[in-house]
């Protein structure tokens, strides 16, 4: 039937693609170099700030 082929189609074009394992893999990469920036940078502002103190 006509309406099945259709609905065939959609569920082919909406299933989420495959994933690369790098892709995976670079994500948490970059999460965690973005991480190790911010506390690295609050790790030097706190430092500068007692610093400034005294």
């Amino acid at each position: 039937m006509k309406h099945e082929r259709i609905f065939d189609e959609l569920s082919k074009a909406i299933v989420r693609p495959a994933r690369d394992w790098r892709h995976t893999v670079r994500a948490i990469a970059v999460d965690f170099v973005g991480k190790l920036a911010t506390g690295l940078a609050i790790g030097i502002g706190i430092a500068a700030g007692r610093a400034l103190a005294g």
